[in-house]
């Protein structure tokens, strides 16, 4: 199945199992382990890029604030991204930067939406709060009934990663979480249709440029001159390398070969990633309970993956010989 007949107009462009993707069609017929486990192993490793990256990122906001460590994770990542790609900007039509200066609103918004929420309310309940972004997305771009249990078992992980505690949290944290997960469906949306777009990482630093535009104003007023001291530069640029550049790129790379509602449900791997980054660096101690839920949650994002990677098999099989 393509995502395209999957869900509504947005969704369905975003990534396609097929040639749309940028995966060649019979990609998964003939594919080899590697191939498959390729684009996951890309997800995985931006996963633990930027929560780790989120982590340092909470240590810095004593010294900027919230607005002003997104200010310095994006103004700085953009740097680092336009100087290593040197983007083009010529021979691209209007709908080609609609769409890059959509997705870099989308990862303003994102960012700031998390860090306020981050502020707020612990680290792992932040964005086990925002993981629902991406689950709801995966739902919608999906008709497979196995991949709706996947996803209802990823959500069962998430709400047992709460701790039952969201009541307890405050308000406009839990809020501002969840705003910053319909960011983030929006980011894969948009960064799978910038991938298709703009080759290599171009439209990534094209993106990343204009959200630091958007999100400087906010820096300067919360932060002012404290955004010169060279310490706080200097994990600035950590967290921008760790949260934003490395993860982004590694994403965007793998939108182009993995269908969207297994990328979605992939995500929810962010929980239990956050809650060991936690742990490591700002020492917040798991439960035995906060342990079923990465179990859970990690079943349901590979059982997700199993399940892509045997429809893909199938499609592939059933294709025509004109069609491969």
């Amino acid at each position: 199945m393509n995502v395209a007949e999957a869900g509504p107009p947005g969704v369905g462009e975003g990534v396609s199992a097929g040639a749309d993707a940028g995966v060649g069609p019979g990609v998964a017929g003939r594919g080899t382990a590697g191939r498959r486990l390729g684009p996951v192993a890309l997800v995985v490793a931006g996963g633990l890029s930027v929560q780790f990256g989120s982590a340092v990122a909470v240590l810095l906001m004593p010294r900027a604030g919230a607005l002003g460590v997104v200010t310095l994770r994006l103004v700085l990542a953009a740097a680092v991204l336009l100087i290593v790609c040197r983007p083009k900007v010529r021979g691209y039509g209007r709908a080609d930067w609609g769409t890059v200066l959509v997705f870099g609103a989308a990862m303003a918004a994102m960012n700031i939406l998390f860090y306020q929420a981050a502020d707020r309310i612990p680290l792992g309940a932040a964005v086990t709060l925002e993981v629902l972004g991406p689950l709801i997305l995966s739902v919608v771009a999906s008709r497979r009934l196995t991949n709706l249990l996947w996803a209802g078992l990823a959500l069962g992980g998430v709400v047992l990663l709460s701790g039952g505690g969201f009541d307890r949290l405050d308000p406009a944290g839990a809020a501002f979480a969840l705003a910053a997960g319909a960011m983030w469906a929006a980011y894969i949306v948009f960064s799978a249709r910038t991938g298709r777009r703009f080759p290599q990482a171009d439209g990534l630093a094209l993106a990343m440029a204009f959200g630091a535009v958007l999100s400087l104003p906010f820096g300067i007023v919360e932060a002012g001159d404290k955004l010169l001291v060279p310490s706080t530069i200097g994990l600035g640029l950590a967290v921008a390398l760790m949260s934003s550049v490395l993860p982004y790129t590694l994403e965007l790379l793998a939108l182009r070969r993995l269908p969207a509602p297994t990328f979605a449900v992939l995500m929810s791997l962010e929980p239990a990633i956050a809650a060991t980054a936690g742990f490591l660096l700002l020492s917040q101690a798991l439960s035995l309970l906060d342990a079923l839920a990465i179990a859970l949650v990690i079943a349901a994002s590979i059982g997700a993956v199993r399940t892509q990677a045997r429809a893909a098999r199938r499609d592939a099989q059933d294709a025509t010989p004109a069609e491969r």
